[in-house]
């Protein structure tokens, strides 16, 4: 009998909603996977337009894999997605300097700095890039670091400093979150 009532918390455990979901993408697809939560007590007005200026300056510490940063922008993305904000009202953008403007190195450069052949973070850009978010470097940090714009990955927008483009957003009704 006690070995039943085990099997039976067992499958009971797990066969709750919480285990048995795949992670969404709603937004941003293949990365920044997510699940569904019921019965929550804050949620967004799924009309309403939502306006972010995610500051990133945490370096990615395992350069075989994608950041974990990196990837938590298009968690934060599908996070909006899952409580209804369409792409169409969710304007994204990442302003990246300090350490993590070599997540944004191109292959060629990549390979030279870590001896990898492929910059894992690409094919992440990429995919936010495609659900919308604007991808901006600090042209300080390129400069401090003497990459040029011919070293990170193309679609890459410059901005003189990453501090005036926070104060520019956040003046223009962006909230700043920093990674």
């Amino acid at each position: 009998m006690k070995y039943f009532v085990s099997i039976l918390c067992v499958i009971v455990l797990f066969n709750t909603p919480a285990f048995a979901q795949e992670p969404q993408f709603p937004i941003v697809k293949g990365f920044g996977g997510i699940y569904q939560i019921d019965d929550v007590v804050e949620q967004l007005v799924a009309g309403k337009k939502v306006k972010i200026v995610v500051e990133l300056v945490s370096g990615n510490e395992t350069p075989e894999q994608y950041s974990f940063w990196v990837n938590n922008i298009a968690r934060l993305m599908n996070l909006h997605g899952i409580e209804g904000v369409s792409s169409a009202n969710l304007d994204v953008k990442v302003i990246v300097h300090g350490p993590a403007v070599f997540d944004l190195l191109s292959h060629g450069n990549y390979f030279e700095k870590y001896k990898i052949p492929k910059n894992p973070n690409i094919v992440v850009w990429e995919a936010l890039a495609e659900a919308g978010a604007d991808v901006i470097v600090c042209g300080q940090s390129l400069v401090a670091r003497e990459l040029g714009r011919n070293e990170i990955w193309k679609n890459t927008l410059v901005a003189t400093s990453a501090l005036t483009t926070i104060t520019k957003n956040v003046a223009d009704g962006y909230v700043l979150l920093k990674f």
